[in-house]
C-alpha cells in the first residue's frame, strides 16, 4: 500500500456500488457515468490500497476479503459526507442556521421589528439572536467575535472592521407645537441657544457630535437634561421639559402626534447606520438574506 494514498470520494462511491450490485454496468448507470470511469476508479483504488478488491468472473465481480472488511468503513465515510453535504445545503437554502446581530435597543426598537417579523416568517427554521448592547460596547462585540456582525454607528470606525451604510441620518429637534422653535422649517445651531434642551449623556452615541458641532459654530447649548435612551428624551419632550435633539429616522419612527419634528441644519449633520463586520470575516447565507430584508423594509418605509 502507497502510504500517502488517500481514496477519493468518486473512488469509494464506485466501490460501494459496484459491492452491492457486483456488475460495472450497473454501477455506471447508479452513479451516471460510463461503465470504464467506474473500472478506472477501481483500478486506481486497488493500486493505492495495494490489495485486490474483487475476483472478475464471467458474469459477475465477487467481493475478496479485504473488500468484505473495508465495506463498512466506506459507507460510514460516506454517510458522513453526504450529511456533511446536506447541512452545507441547508445552510445555503435557509432551511437552518443561526444569526447573531449586535445593535443598541435604541436602533434596535425602530429598525428591526418589521424586518424581523417579515424574515422569520420567510426562514422560520433560521434561529435569530439579537445581542442589545450599550454602545461602548458595540464594536467590541464585533471584534470578539461574539455576534456575526452589528448594525450601528461605531464611533471611531478603523481599519478592523468594515463598514455598509444601510441608513444616511440626520441630527434634528423634536419639540412641541407650542415651542417657539416650532414655526420655523429648518432650525440652525445658533437657533438653539438659549433654549432648555434634552439629549443623551456625554459619551453616548450622537453627544460627541453634538458637541463637536455646537462648538464649531460658536453656540452654547443649554441641556438641561440628560438621558440614556432616546425613548426618555421623547417623553420628556411631551411634558414640555424641553426640546430633544436627536437622529430624525427614530423621531419619524415613533410618530408621536404630540411633536413635530424640524431638521437642523448650518451645517446639516448626517450620521450613517452601517452594517459593521470585522474585517476579514465571511458573513453566512442566513446573514446576508436578512441584511436584505432588512434593506428592503427600510427601503419601503423612505418611499
Amino acid at each position: 500500500m502507497n502510504p500517502n494514498f488517500s481514496p477519493t470520494i468518486r473512488q469509494l462511491r464506485a466501490f460501494v456500488q459496484v459491492h452491492h450490485l457486483r456488475k460495472l454496468s450497473a454501477a455506471a448507470e447508479k452513479l451516471f457515468v460510463t461503465q470504464s470511469a467506474v473500472s478506472m476508479l477501481l483500478r486506481q483504488l486497488e493500486e493505492g490500497l495495494g490489495a485486490r478488491l474483487f475476483d472478475r468472473t464471467t458474469r459477475s465481480l465477487q467481493p475478496t476479503p479485504a473488500a468484505t472488511e473495508m465495506l463498512p468503513m466506506a459507507e460510514r465515510i460516506l454517510r458522513d459526507v453526504d450529511a456533511l453535504s446536506g447541512g452545507f445545503r441547508d445552510l445555503a437554502q435557509l432551511e437552518r442556521g443561526r444569526i447573531s446581530v449586535a445593535i443598541t435597543p435604541t436602533l434596535a426598537s425602530f429598525l428591526l421589528p418589521e424586518a424581523v417579523r417579515r424574515f422569520t416568517q420567510q426562514h422560520p427554521h433560521v434561529r435569530l439572536l439579537v445581542d442589545d448592547c450599550a454602545p461602548d460596547q458595540f464594536v467590541s462585540r464585533i471584534m470578539g467575535e461574539h455576534v456575526d456582525f452589528g448594525i450601528g454607528t461605531p464611533e471611531r470606525p478603523g481599519a478592523e472592521v468594515d463598514v455598509q451604510t444601510l441608513l444616511r441620518d440626520h441630527l434634528a429637534l423634536v419639540c412641541l407645537p407650542t415651542h417657539p422653535l416650532a414655526r420655523l422649517r429648518s432650525v440652525r445651531w445658533v437657533d438653539l441657544a438659549g433654549h432648555s434642551l434634552v439629549t443623551v449623556r456625554p459619551g453616548y452615541g450622537i453627544r460627541p457630535m453634538i458637541e463637536t458641532t455646537a462648538a464649531q459654530v460658536g453656540v452654547s447649548l443649554e441641556v438641561s437634561n440628560e438621558v440614556s435612551f432616546l425613548s426618555t428624551a421623547l417623553w420628556m419632550t411631551s411634558s414640555g421639559m424641553g426640546a430633544a435633539i436627536m437622529p430624525s429616522a427614530y423621531a419619524r419612527a415613533e410618530s408621536n402626534p404630540e411633536l413635530v419634528i424640524r431638521p437642523i441644519s448650518t451645517p446639516r449633520v448626517s450620521r450613517d447606520v452601517s452594517v459593521v463586520t470585522k474585517r476579514g470575516r465571511s458573513l453566512s447565507a442566513a446573514s446576508l438574506s436578512f441584511i436584505e430584508t432588512l434593506r428592503g423594509t427600510l427601503a419601503r418605509h423612505s418611499r
